[in-house]
Order: structure tokens, then C-alpha cells, then sequence
């Protein structure tokens, strides 16, 4: 399938410790380049999330835009330190039996000792995190596949009918070819006949102009290209796949092509086809720019 390097996704996940929303959107360009924004607490993964995106993009400039709220931020767990705890013990235990002091220890004594008991804000672990920031991601990108593949089959379609109709211009070229030295051969006779009047016309002279005119406008080996081409890219279309750049080559020797048949046929007609072939040509590339 044929992919535009347009296209736009987004995903939400959520639960009572979190809520993340992944939005991306894309636009043409030559390579691969990927802009991500998020918050400060999320950079630890930006490889990871490069590495995912590769899964699902070739070509395109890809903006990514990731928002995270903890549910947990304002949320405070305990957490005890049973070894600091111990050695608090053992300490008070040394001071009363030093100093002949009642023993008086009780449990929120040591409670109270610093660092036995802490708050910490409550918040997911890094495993955690990804495996929920990662569905996210996936779930933005196949979404945003699926924009790209339905915008790439309409571009498909037009650029087949474009390469149809230039594949008129090339066969109307290619019939008008052999009218042209006709037309010239006659134009050459009456002209020579005017000259001569009575005399006898040099048959093999006016073969031998013939054929040299015929040698200078012939243009076979391009129509031959040509059509090679447009078939290459109507096959290339259907083949599908990250297949931008080879069509955009393909265009370029089209191009080519076109216009050497324009430099070597001095003639009104063929001249309006090879024009109008370059401008469906011109389309096929601009076209061929939104293509992965």
C-alpha cells in the first residue's frame, strides 16, 4: 500500500495514578526527522520512543506532543527504614546502660528518630511508566498509519489517472511521428518542383533530405522510455511500500525524456502534447513529494 507523509494520530490512556495523551502529525520532507515535546519527567525515554516510532514511519517530519498528569503528585507514602531503626536501638540502649538511665524506649520514640519514617510522594515506577507511555504511543501511531494510508490511496489514484493521461500525449506523439516526415517530404517535392519547373526531379536526393530529417526528429528511444517509465510507475504504485524517492527518480528522467522531445520535433502538435506531458509530469512530482 501506498503511504502519504501526511498524516495525523492521537491516543489517551488513563487510570486513577495517571492520564497520558500522545498527539502527533506529520508533514513531507526528504529523511526521517522527529521533533518530540514533553514534560521534564518524561526525557529519560525520548530513545525509546524514537526507536518505537521507527516501527511505524520512514519518511516525514513528525512532531509529537506528550502530556502526562500524575494523579499521585499530591499523594505521600511512608516508607520505613527498620535497619536506622535497629541501630537507633541499639544507641539508646548504650546511652542508658552508660549513664545508668531507665531505659524508657517506646515505639514512637523510634518512630520519631530522623529518617526512621519518611514521606515520599507517591509516583509510578520506570517500568511501569513506559509500559503505559509506550501503549500510548502505539496507540497514536496507528492511528495516524491509518490517516497516512487513506490519504496515500487517494494520491495513488490521482497520479494513475495523470499517468494515463500522459500516456495519451506519448501515444499521440508517437502516431503523429511518421505523419510528420510525410508532410515533409511532400512540402520538400512541391518546394524543389517550383524550381525546377520542367526538370526532373532528383528522387534519391530528396530520399536521402528525407531520411536525414527523419534521423533528426526521430524520437523512438524516448517514446520507448517513456512508456517503460509510466508503466514502472503505475507497477511501482501497486507494488507499494516506502517508495517515495524511487518515483521521485522516475519523474526526473520522465522529465528528461519530455523535454528532449520537445528540442528535437519542430512541430505545433507534438509540441502541445510534449507541453502538456511536461505539466502532468510537474503534477506526477508534486504529487510524488506527499509520498513516503
Amino acid at each position: 500500500m501506498i503511504k502519504s507523509m501526511t498524516g495525523f494520530g492521537r491516543c489517551e490512556i488513563a487510570d486513577e495514578k495517571y492520564k497520558i495523551t500522545v498527539e502527533m502529525k506529520s508533514v513531507n520532507h526528504r529523511y526521517l526527522e522527529v521533533g518530540i515535546k514533553m514534560p521534564k519527567k518524561l526525557n529519560f525515554f525520548d530513545a525509546g520512543i524514537r526507536n518505537l516510532l521507527k516501527k511505524y514511519v520512514q519518511r516525514g517530519k513528525v512532531d509529537i506532543f506528550i502530556t502526562y498528569e500524575d494523579f499521585n503528585e499530591n499523594k505521600l507514602n511512608l516508607k520505613y527504614n527498620p535497619e536506622l531503626a535497629k541501630e537507633y536501638v541499639e544507641i539508646l540502649k548504650q546511652i542508658s546502660e552508660q549513664f545508668d538511665l531507665v531505659n524508657d524506649m517506646k515505639s514512637y520514640t523510634i518512630a520519631k528518630m530522623p529518617e526512621v519514617i519518611v514521606a515520599e510522594e507517591a509516583t509510578l515506577d520506570d517500568t511501569e511508566l513506559w509500559e503505559a507511555l509506550s501503549k500510548a504511543i502505539e496507540g497514536a501511531c496507528e492511528q495516524f498509519v491509518d490517516t497516512r494510508i487513506t490519504e496515500g490511496e487517494n494520491l495513488k489514484n490521482d497520479l494513475v489517472e495523470k499517468l494515463d493521461n500522459m500516456l495519451t500525449n506519448v501515444s499521440f506523439i508517437e502516431e503523429r511521428g511518421p505523419q510528420i516526415i510525410t508532410e515533409y517530404r511532400e512540402r520538400l517535392e512541391n518546394k524543389v518542383k517550383e524550381l525546377l519547373a520542367d526538370k526532373v526531379i532528383d528522387n534519391a536526393r530528396i530520399a536521402t533530405e528525407v531520411t536525414l530529417f527523419a534521423d533528426k526528429i526521430c524520437v523512438d528511444e524516448e517514446i520507448v522510455r517513456l512508456k517503460s517509465h509510466i508503466a514502472n510507475t503505475k507497477a511501482t504504485l501497486i507494488e507499494g511500500g516506502s517508495v517515495g524517492r524511487k518515483l521521485d527518480f522516475i519523474a526526473q528522467e520522465m522529465n528528461r525524456e519530455a523535454n528532449t522531445i520537445l528540442s528535437k520535433i519542430n512541430d505545433v502538435e507534438i509540441a502541445n502534447r510534449a507541453i502538456e506531458l511536461k505539466t502532468d509530469i510537474e503534477k506526477v512530482r508534486e504529487q510524488i513529494q506527499n509520498i513516503e
